[in-house]
């Protein structure tokens, strides 16, 4: 059964609900959330998505992300998608909101953080391989290979270094 997603408005109002083949498709604004997960001598998580994706396969991106389903919300997502894509459960902190644009795939998106020490188990159908870096370890990465990592990672991991 296909999921189904909030379309909503330039200032994140939900106007319907639709199909995400539809939404994608059209390209219509709707919502996702990114978590960046740590540990707590600092290294940061991320992971190479799926060759099978959909969007921008076999990109390195956020620790974890997924959308916000029809009815849902941001803080109910965020969680459910750590849990689903790497098996773990940690307290979460809301770091930012992004408009949606061409960069995001159209979708309000917001960051959140966690630190833990739970070993993730990533869902192989999400993601080929994780890894644990420094943040200026990515950030030379990021530097001398932008095309390696996702748009929408390039955006909030950007922010994210300007917030330190």
């Amino acid at each position: 059964m296909e999921e189904y997603f909030d379309v909503v408005n330039d200032h994140d109002v939900v106007l319907e609900s639709l199909p995400r083949s539809e939404v994608h498709h059209r390209k219509l604004k709707h919502r996702a959330v990114h978590v960046f997960v740590f540990r707590p001598d600092g290294r940061m998580l991320i992971h190479q998505r799926s060759a099978t994706k959909e969007e921008f396969p076999s990109v390195w991106t956020s620790s974890c992300s997924g959308h916000v389903s029809a009815g849902e919300m941001y803080e109910q997502s965020a969680p459910r998608e750590l849990q689903e894509e790497l098996g773990i459960s940690a307290p979460l902190t809301w770091l930012n909101k992004f408009d949606a644009c061409a960069d995001t795939s159209w979708e309000f998106t917001v960051l959140f953080s966690a630190t833990t020490t739970e070993q993730p188990i990533p869902d192989p159908g999400e993601m080929t391989e994780i890894r644990w870096l420094q943040t200026s370890e990515i950030q030379g990465w990021m530097t001398n290979q932008p095309d390696d990592f996702s748009p929408a990672f390039r955006v909030l991991f950007k922010w994210y270094l300007q917030s330190l």
